[in-house]
């Protein structure tokens, strides 16, 4: 068997058909055809390449499929759940939605970027989901957190959130006391809240969420229709927006 004859058969393994006519070779024919095969490859490596290439292309467009679909099948709970700290423009045109980890380093990385991004904005829509994975100091961070959204509100939650993206300490209840005392909130009730059902009730339905999407790291982001997983540059997220917007 020549190559004249190996390549169309080589082409032809994308395609269903492949398996039969494979099938009716003799086991000469299918031989020659591997040897043929392997021959080529090893003088024209870049045809793997390139065959690798159009594999991961495919991939990407497949995952990118499935999750806009997770989105539109979750839309309510990521957009609209009522318990979530939403900031920057709650009319916005655009809506970013993030899960993070107070004890994630590119959650830590990708805060000063996120709220340029907002500050530079103003028609972004911020949610912030509460998604602790990273041990029983993530845990009690979000705990502190959600309590003090309860029993404070919006503008102290966000101090809360944006001190504790910077904070580099141990996180426990004693330094979770002092953090509220700082920023003059009623340290007594938020710790006495960080225990509540509803605070369980709230971090849990974040973690459900998280899973039914196949969240698996944080930081990880939902602009609009698209799901971003990890930390993404400033500039990449600006783009993201402006072909959201087009």
């Amino acid at each position: 068997m020549t190559l004249r004859y190996a390549l169309p058969i080589m082409l032809a393994l994308t395609s269903p058909a492949s398996a039969v006519e494979l099938d009716s070779l003799t086991d000469a024919e299918r031989a020659a055809f591997r040897a043929e095969v392997r021959a080529y490859l090893l003088e024209n490596p870049e045809v793997l390449q390139e065959a690798i290439g159009v594999l991961q292309q495919r991939e990407q467009q497949a995952q990118t499929v499935s999750d806009s679909q997770l989105i539109a099948d979750y839309s309510e709970e990521l957009f609209n759940d009522r318990h979530s700290f939403v900031g920057g423009n709650p009319a916005g045109d655009i809506t970013i939605v993030e899960f993070l980890d107070y004890r994630c380093g590119y959650c830590k990385r990708a805060f000063p970027e996120i709220e340029s991004l907002i500050a530079a904005d103003a028609n972004i829509r911020f949610v912030v989901k509460e998604y602790p994975i990273l041990g029983e100091q993530s845990v009690l961070a979000s705990r502190f957190a959600v309590a003090t959204l309860l029993v404070a509100g919006d503008d102290a939650y966000k101090a809360v959130h944006d001190t504790l993206m910077e904070f580099r300490g141990d996180i426990n209840q004693a330094s979770m006391t002092r953090l509220a005392e700082v920023l003059n909130l009623d340290a007594t009730a938020i710790i006495e809240q960080m225990d509540s059902d509803e605070v369980t009730a709230i971090i849990s339905a974040n973690r459900e969420l998280g899973q039914k999407m196949q969240i698996s790291g944080t930081p990880t982001f939902v602009v609009e229709d698209q799901l971003v997983r990890g930390y993404v540059p400033l500039d990449v997220m600006k783009q993201f927006v402006a072909e959201l917007r087009e």
